[in-house]
């Protein structure tokens, strides 16, 4: 579980978006990413049960900085008002599908999948799609999938149209015209900061570790 301090400091810091504030506060930040270290590493076993591909990784890999990348962005606070961490077999820099945990306070979810592959590899998970569409349908109608996530994947930045070789008749199209494969479940702080923590995160991903084998096994 995360401690209390970690979830205040980041209510903190979100009414406090600024660098004197955060060098004042720098102690309490330090303590905060051990924290959320440490519950990155615990995750990091609990995940290798059933899923052996992440074993070797440390937290330093998983998790990604508190600083902002500003330069092409409209909103200049310098800090994410989140820590986070990726499990992929490559690290947070892999390519391919992987587990993403997003720690915020009100705001934090488990999603698992792909966000936005590059052209040639979007090409391939929509093949995959096309080829075994029963396969894929096999796991996101399963019981256990659909509990976890009733609603289905993330439809964020969906075509309107076919993407290029697919008819609108194929069965398939309403996937096929997705350009990101993700799915989500929101996490509470009560269960962030409950003891369980671990425990009920690791379910999440592996009710998810059908969808990203698939979508890795079409990346190869």
């Amino acid at each position: 579980m995360l401690q209390n301090s970690t979830i205040k400091f980041l209510k903190d810091l979100k009414k406090n978006n600024n660098k004197p504030w955060f060098d004042a506060h720098r102690p309490a930040y330090e303590t905060a990413k051990e924290d959320f270290y440490g519950f990155t590493e615990k995750l990091i076993a609990a995940v290798s049960t059933f899923d052996p591909s992440i074993s070797h990784l440390t937290a330093k890999e998983c998790t990604f900085r508190i600083n902002r990348d500003v330069r092409f962005s409209k909103n200049k606070t310098p800090y994410k008002n989140n820590m986070a961490a990726y499990f992929n077999k490559h690290g947070k820099k892999g390519i391919g599908a992987g587990y993403y945990l997003h720690a915020e306070p009100g705001n934090s979810f488990a999603a698992g999948g792909i966000w936005m592959p590059e052209a040639p590899v979007l090409a391939k998970i929509r093949q995959e799609v096309d080829y075994n569409y029963d396969a894929w349908k096999k796991i996101i109608t399963a019981p256990g999938f659909k509990k976890m996530f009733p609603a289905g994947l993330e439809t964020e930045n969906k075509l309107s149209r076919p993407p290029k070789g697919y008819e609108e008749s194929n069965p398939a199209i309403e996937v096929l015209k997705l350009k990101s494969f993700i799915v989500t479940c929101p996490v509470a702080d009560e269960i962030l900061l409950g003891d369980g923590a671990v425990k009920n995160i690791g379910k999440i991903f592996s009710a998810m570790k059908p969808l990203v084998d698939f979508i890795n096994l079409a990346a190869e």
